[in-house]
């Protein structure tokens, strides 16, 4: 297989993203009052909503280079889009410490950070700022976000009418014209067309010839190999293994036939 996207971009430099021991969990209620007048009256019976504690992500230790493009795989619950929230603090840590060194970029969940009622040239000024540009700034990349989402008259109609390959069109052309040092990208490439994943990909490739630190999280064990320079495992919310991507790839369908068996 090609090693072409990794070969670009030689990894070095000092660590833009540390995590030790970093753990995560969320809440589960088994039984929740939705309703306020019922909360209020089993507060004053001295009932409370019963719930668990369920571990995302545990223990975790993780460092990476400036340059490094960083291919994150597991199975679904594994803790991978927990990890990049973590990174872009959309979420806090209940254990350990992160430190994250240059502006951060992201390209998480569909329609995160949007307005489903605006329009999805409006939805660029807002998403823009969001991710850090100011209004003058997005006011002079707006044409070549628009053009790189191909998106044409539909970019004056409500995103709430857009397709989920839409979304992504616009969400990753307003990521990409953010000038960041750390970009965190979900398994959004998933979705859309194979000629525009292809487009996406190769400005992929772009970042990382100007050394733009890139972590990635995908079921393409393909795309991960290719274009990663490194990959780590998570299951069941531990790390599992780090490493060359076709070394990493290979433990993962080892725990998948252990599971499977």
């Amino acid at each position: 297989m090609s090693n072409e996207g990794r070969q670009r971009n030689e990894p070095g430099g000092s660590d833009v993203i540390q995590m030790r021991s970093v753990s995560k969990k969320y809440r589960v209620y088994y039984e929740k009052s939705e309703n306020i007048k019922y909360l209020i009256i089993n507060l004053l019976k001295g009932k409370r909503d019963r719930y668990r504690d369920v571990w995302a992500l545990r223990d975790i230790t993780l460092s990476v280079k400036a340059g490094e493009t960083l291919g994150i795989i597991g199975e679904n619950g594994s803790g991978k889009s927990t990890l990049l929230k973590l990174l872009c603090r959309i979420l806090l840590a209940d254990e350990g410490h992160i430190e994250v060194n240059g502006k951060v970029a992201t390209l998480l969940e569909l329609g995160s950070g949007f307005s489903m009622e605006l329009s999805g040239r409006k939805n660029i000024f807002m998403n823009a700022s969001i991710l850090g540009l100011s209004r003058k700034e997005a006011r002079r990349r707006l044409d070549e976000i628009i053009s790189f989402s191909e998106l044409g008259d539909f970019i004056n109609a409500p995103i709430k009418s857009y397709s989920s390959g839409m979304l992504v069109r616009l969400g990753f052309a307003v990521a990409i014209n953010v000038e960041a040092d750390i970009f965190l990208i979900d398994e959004i490439l998933a979705v859309g067309d194979e000629r525009f994943q292809r487009k996406c990909l190769d400005r992929i490739r772009a970042m990382q010839r100007r050394g733009k630190t890139i972590a990635l999280v995908s079921h393409n064990l393909e795309m991960i190999q290719k274009f990663c320079s490194r990959a780590i495992l998570l299951s069941k919310g531990r790390l599992v293994a780090d490493g060359r991507p076709d070394a990493v790839i290979d433990e993962y369908r080892r725990v998948q036939r252990s599971d499977a068996g």
